[in-house]
This record gives C-alpha cells, structure tokens and sequence, in this order.
C-alpha cells in the first residue's frame, strides 16, 4: 500500500490515546468486540479495574492527552456510566475524554456536550440515520463531535454514511470490532478506503495495534493517531517508545 494514499499535515503530532471500557463502574478488557464476554480488566500498569485507578496507570506511564472511554451499558441500552466519566473528569481535569455513550440524538449529543465531561463520539452502530449528524454539522458543538465509522465483517451504520463524506466531522475514528484486543495488527485496508474518501480529515485506527512498529507505520502512512488498549497494559507498549513517537 502507498504511502501516498494519506499524507500527514506539517507539523502534526501523532496521538496515542487509550481506550477504556466502562461496564457498571469498572473497566473491563475489550475483545473482538463480543461485549457480553469481556473480562474485568488486569493491568500491569495498576491494581484493580476501577477507573480513575487505571487512567492514573495510564497517565504515569505516559502523559497522554487524551482518553477515549466507551460506555457499554449505555451503548447497549442497559444502564449509563455517567458517574464513573464524572469522577475521572474530577480526578485528571486537564485530560480531554472522547466519549462514546451509544448517542442517537443530536440532543443527546448536545446534552453530553454540555455536561463538561468530554467530547462526544457518534459511533455509526449506534444511528438509525443521518439525521444526527446533518442536525449537528450546523450547530456549534460540531467541533465537539467526533465520528467512529464501526465495522465487524462489514460496516455497521445507517446506509448512506459511507457515501456521505460532506456529514462526517474532521475527526474520523476506524473503528475494526472484529481486531479490537487480537493483536492481529491495524486493517489498513479499510484505514486507505476511508482515507481516500475524505483525505483532509484526521483519522485515528482503532483496533489491532500491537507495538511500535504499527504505530509508526500509521504515522507513516498518515494516520492522526491511534486508539490503544490492550498493547498499554501488557507492556508491549513502553513510556520510552510512546515518548519516542512525539519527538
């Protein structure tokens, strides 16, 4: 694959961001995307799952920026982790969350937006429509929303998405549920699809990043960034090789 087909803008930094899966005020390990089956997170940078534990783990190995936090209740319709997101705001108040809380709603949207706690992630799994996002594109909270295009074997959305490009906001995450926590490495093919299809946007892979290597082939190839999880808490992914990536 060319290098050519994302080309990074002058003096972009690449954004490691790591993932936490909150699932009734803890965090779990996320696997494939089958969340009825993830486990209570163990981690070696941290005792214990409870969240403002494993950011702080986070945040002494690497002084990241920002943390990307997926409600699973509220993504499956099952409860919220509104409270555990309040608490990790308190706790680490300069570190920006992106937060993906199965939002529907353009209002939903706002409403998170509003509450202080972070930036809103509009996963594609969770819309009916286009609605949403055509309703937020004019409204201020657009630069507050980020938009995660999800696929299993193929793309899970609302038909059209893909083919709207002008809907999407600038930040874009590929999301590969099938990879996340299987080490399998980045789905690089869907990362130039999307790619090709809004060049200017600044993408972030998520999904199957193993080490170093990958990371700084998505840095290579274009990419804004990457989610992580699984990499940070066995210790395939060290402070001095994260530290690396933004000198």
């Amino acid at each position: 694959m060319s290098s050519a087909i994302m080309q990074p803008r002058e003096g972009e930094m690449f954004h490691v961001v790591p993932v936490i899966d909150l699932r009734e005020g803890g965090v779990v390990h996320a696997r494939r995307g089958d969340r009825g089956r993830y486990p209570s997170l163990r981690s070696s940078l941290c005792a214990g799952n409870d969240p403002v534990a494993v950011v702080g783990g986070l945040l002494r190995l690497h002084p990241f920026r920002v943390v990307y936090a997926a409600d699973l209740d509220a993504i499956q319709g099952t409860g919220g982790n509104r409270l555990a997101l309040a608490r990790l705001k308190a706790a680490f108040p300069d570190v920006g969350f992106w937060v993906d809380a199965g939002f529907r709603t353009a209002d939903e949207v706002r409403g998170f937006v509003a509450s202080g706690l972070g930036d809103a992630v509009l996963g594609s799994e969770s819309l009916d429509g286009l609605a949403p996002l055509a309703a937020l594109k004019a409204d201020p909270v657009w630069d507050r929303v980020i938009l995660s295009l999800d696929f299993r074997d193929r793309f899970v959305g609302p038909p059209g998405l893909l083919e709207s490009p002008d809907l999407w906001p600038q930040r874009i995450i590929v999301m590969t549920l099938a990879r996340v926590g299987s080490g399998e490495g980045p789905d690089w093919g869907r990362l130039a699809e999307i790619g090709r299809t809004k060049p200017q946007a600044s993408l972030f892979a998520a999904g199957g990043v193993r080490n170093g290597d990958d990371l700084r082939d998505l840095a290579g190839r274009g990419s804004a960034g990457a989610l992580v999880a699984t990499a940070l808490h066995d210790g395939r992914l060290g402070g001095t090789e994260l530290d690396a990536l933004n000198r």
